[in-house]
């Protein structure tokens, strides 16, 4: 089945006011970069973003909140933007904090049918209010529940118009686990191929998963804190 859309724009059709977005990578590396861009143009609001990352400033989801486009943010590490930090501690915007492995382990969750697991990781903090505690082998765990999306839109570094995935470094850690996670995947890749192209064993997202897909462009590659030795 050949599941190639034109770009952007025409990926994210469907996508309105008030759903649940998946949005993959590892602050900016990895991340649907056109589709963002895309929502941006579209004007969608009131949205609810899943992502390890809040962006930056002028980049990424942080695009999005300089437009007033997110109602919530449920996220991990969320430091590196000044706006997500002004509207949150203003009330204009609803967050989820949650440790990096359990949003991992999340969405990973959800794409697997699994509704909910125990883990330990933030037993004793603001993270188990409300939650229900267990004990498993004399260590206290707390309930978390999977997490799934409306759509889960994922950039990979090359796909197949069939939506086999393969992605590279530090891009395979949120991706593959949200792919797997939404109702309806779109998968912006830097380079898409034909069917066989690709090793079936290096295949990360089978093509089952993934409803969209298209060869995005003009991406950056963005460095959030760069790092220089200068020579003394």
């Amino acid at each position: 089945m050949n599941k190639v859309v034109a770009n952007g724009d025409a990926a994210i059709e469907g996508i309105i006011d008030g759903m649940t977005l998946m949005l993959g990578g590892f602050g900016l590396c990895g991340i649907p970069e056109n589709c963002i861009s895309s929502l941006v143009k579209k004007g969608t609001t009131n949205l609810t973003c899943i992502s390890n990352n809040a962006g930056v400033d002028d980049f990424g989801l942080g695009l999005l909140l300089q437009e007033r486009q997110i109602k919530k943010m449920i996220s991990s590490y969320v430091g590196e933007n000044d706006e997500f930090e002004r509207q949150m501690l203003s009330g204009e915007l609803e967050v989820d904090l949650i440790p990096q492995g359990s949003l991992a382990e999340r969405c990973r969750a959800g794409g697997a049918g699994i509704p909910a697991f125990f883990t330990p990781a933030g037993y004793g903090t603001e993270v188990a209010e409300g939650k229900e505690v267990r004990e498993f082998n004399g260590k206290p765990h707390i309930l978390e529940s999977a997490l799934t999306a409306d759509f889960a839109i994922v950039k990979a570094w090359k796909g197949d118009r069939f939506g086999n995935l393969i992605f590279k470094g530090t891009a395979r850690n949120f991706n593959p686990v949200m792919a797997m996670a939404g109702k309806i995947t779109i998968a912006e890749v830097e380079e898409l191929v034909e069917p066989g192209e690709l090793n079936p064993n290096q295949i990360h997202t089978p093509g089952i998963f993934v409803q969209r897909i298209f060869q995005g462009v003009d991406y950056e590659k963005r460095i959030e804190q760069r790092t220089t030795l200068s020579k003394n």
